[in-house]
């Protein structure tokens, strides 16, 4: 199962630098646990955390300046943290399985003289077979739009930070002149014609550029949720749908598809849905005389059905969820943002319990990332697996594992919950 071990943001809004897990260069960190939660009072930086993944998923699907505008987000100055002027900078290391060798993915975003946002540095690296220490090989450097790939599985350079621009260029000078003769078997130089789009999005189609590939494929793979239950209330097209949309308005389709396809599956999400919310026992679609799906849910005290533009936010949103872990391909990597809204408390930790078991599932699961308000759902939790954001007295986000606490650690290891232990205010100041 692929996982982001570390993850650092600069220069994004309030997260004028942050890092969570292990990068590259501070092995001794501890990596994200398969399950992650953030927490924070408002207006710390939850929300933020969440769209930068989404930030990122729309630089890939649709270019930097069109992931700037989209999604409210209000363009590059209103991202670019307040009073600064470097690019905005992320950083994820990765592995796409347990015996893998990680990958370092490296993106700054800037703005040109016109003013409108476009990639100014982009890198991949990865250590080569049998190199446990030291500075990772480069297989992918691009400054603002052109550099340098090496083809398979296995070779890359090294470079100096901070001579990279000038080393990049003699290099590809050198392998111009023929004067690399033992780099320029495996190596691409390469001029990208539109430098507000990412050179993964195109590298990664290409066959001779496996690492490329798989890297790309990962980040489109993720699913960050945006569901709304109005959303989930739509009627659709019929027609079965195998994975659920970031909306949710392909709901119906999901379920007819896991009705036709997957039916023991779906019994079982019927069986858990049954059990957490008294009184449905029966989920199903039906098709309209116009070809719209409907979803129904039977009660047990009432013969006729209802429909789900009359079921509660909480409900859908509950069913939604439990859908999406039971996806037959789930995606590598999950974003939730406060999945508790809607949700009766009692709930909350069954559902946290749900999630981690899907994410430390061996035989496949995903990566879950939640941020979260709710103490209720924090007691499910383990201090690894548990973030705390906070305001630092410059006005921009700090974070913490709760673990590095020794405290916290000791009083959880004594039966008190974590969520009870931030409610009484031992994960963040007052």
């Amino acid at each position: 199962m692929s996982q982001i071990e570390g993850f650092r943001v600069r220069n994004y809004r309030v997260l004028r630098d942050i890092t969570l897990g292990k990068l590259w260069n501070t092995q001794n960190a501890k990596p994200l646990a398969p399950m992650t939660a953030v927490i924070g009072k408002n207006g710390v930086g939850k929300s933020t955390i969440f769209d930068t993944f989404g930030f990122l998923a729309d630089c890939l699907k649709n270019g930097v300046e069109e992931a700037c505008d989209s999604r409210g987000r209000g363009g590059f100055e209103r991202i670019r943290s307040q009073g600064q002027q470097g690019s905005i900078e992320f950083d994820i290391y990765y592995k796409e399985n347990h015996n893998a060798r990680p990958i370092t993915y490296e993106l700054a975003i800037d703005i040109d003289s016109s003013g409108r946002p476009y990639v100014k540095r982009e890198r991949l690296r990865q250590r080569r077979k049998g190199q446990d220490k030291g500075k990772p090989f480069s297989f992918l450097i691009l400054n603002e739009g052109r550099g340098i790939v090496w083809k398979g599985e296995q070779e890359g350079k090294q470079f100096e930070e901070e001579e990279s621009d000038l080393n990049l260029s003699i290099f590809i000078e050198k392998i111009q002149k023929g004067e690399a003769q033992e780099e320029s078997k495996g190596t691409e130089i390469v001029e990208l014609d539109d430098k507000r789009k990412l050179g993964i999005a195109t590298l990664g189609s290409l066959k001779q550029h496996p690492r490329i590939s798989m890297f790309r494929r990962f980040i489109e793979g993720w699913y960050l949720s945006y569901f709304t239950p109005d959303a989930a209330r739509s009627l659709p097209l019929a027609g079965p749908q195998k994975h659920l949309n970031i909306h949710g308005d392909n709901l119906g389709n999901v379920v007819q598809f896991m009705e036709r396809e997957h039916p023991k599956k779906f019994q079982s999400i019927l069986e858990k849905i049954s059990s957490k919310i008294p009184g449905i026992n029966k989920i199903s679609t039906e098709k309209s005389p116009d070809g719209r799906l409907l979803l129904q849910f039977n009660d047990k005290g009432f013969q006729d059905p209802f429909y789900a533009q009359q079921m509660s936010d909480g409900t859908l949103k509950l069913f939604a969820y439990l859908l999406l872990l039971e996806d037959p391909s789930p995606p590598p990597f999950l974003c939730i943002e406060e999945p508790e809204n809607g949700l009766y408390h009692k709930l909350l930790e069954t559902l946290a319990r749900e999630f981690r078991e899907h994410a430390t599932n061996q035989k496949g699961g995903s990566q879950v990332f939640v941020t979260t308000h709710q103490p209720y759902f924090v007691d499910a939790l383990e201090p690894e697996e548990v973030w705390v954001l906070e305001k630092g007295e410059d006005g921009f986000a700090k974070i913490k594992r709760a673990s590095e606490d020794p405290l916290i650690n000791n009083l959880v290891a004594e039966g008190l919950p974590l969520g009870g232990l931030w409610y009484s205010d031992y994960l963040d100041a007052r």
